[in-house]
């Protein structure tokens, strides 16, 4: 059965794209095979991955979606594309309860074949995060080592648990991923160590650095792993990959 992992949080440019197609390169490139499910009408982890967008989302299209998963250049490493319609993206976006359990039922029953599959959210907690974290099996918060880190976190934690509560009882916080770390920053150390002092062990160990690599990959369509394999970005998301495979 595929891990089913959600990369969520409401706040823009914390690293959550690029964790989701980071993480999943990492894994596929340990033997596994990944896929990442772009449903950001941005479409960065489509194009970031060297994929196309596709004019319509597979979610809405009506048709089997093993039939739109598109291979990268990486083996093992798959993409379900975005699509930037408009169109697309207000029908995803409308409220809708069933769309969780239909997108569970999809994921099932066309996906089924993937070891582990990735939701990259939009930065929002709207309608298609809900819709996310209601077919996933564990949700990983990506946040920046800032000042209003603590804020965004604790917002996306309680849509988890009210999304557990409700409509999904197998999910659970999967882990905190603490991106962008600079260590000559006191106030990225502090808010690392506050992380940590609330969360304990949902905080992964790995803290991802600030890199230019890890920003430039995806205008090469590739991940960090493949773009800058020997960068301090590359061997962090590789110490974060096995973190996840340790906890398998």
């Amino acid at each position: 059965m595929a891990r089913v992992i959600a990369v969520a949080n409401q706040k823009g440019g914390v690293g959550k794209t690029t964790t989701a197609m980071n993480v999943a390169a990492g894994l596929a490139k340990a033997g596994r095979s990944a896929l990442v499910i772009d449903i950001d009408p941005q479409c960065n982890a489509t194009s970031g991955l060297g994929v196309t967008p596709a004019p319509r989302h597979p979610l809405v299209v009506g048709k089997g979606l093993a039939d739109s998963v598109v291979e990268t250049t990486q083996k093992g490493l798959f993409v379900l594309p975005g699509s930037q319609s408009l169109a697309d993206a207000d029908a995803l976006s409308a409220p809708n309860r069933q769309r969780a359990s239909a997108l569970k039922q999809q994921i099932a029953a066309d996906l089924a074949r993937f070891d582990y599959i990735f939701f990259d959210c939009p930065p929002s907690l709207g309608q298609l995060t809900r819709a996310a974290l209601g077919a996933s099996g564990e949700v990983f918060v990506p946040i920046q080592c800032e000042y209003f880190a603590m804020e965004g976190l604790s917002q996306v934690l309680e849509l988890a648990r009210q999304t557990k509560a409700r409509d999904n009882h197998r999910l659970e916080i999967g882990g905190i991923v603490l991106t962008m770390y600079d260590p000559t920053l006191e106030l990225a150390r502090e808010v690392a160590d506050e992380v940590r002092s609330y969360f304990d062990g949902t905080v992964f160990a790995t803290m991802v650095p600030r890199d230019v690599f890890v920003s430039e990959a995806p205008s090469h369509g590739k991940s960090v792993l493949d773009h800058a394999p020997r960068s301090r970005g590359a061997r962090a998301y590789t110490e974060l990959v096995m973190e996840v495979l340790d906890r398998e």
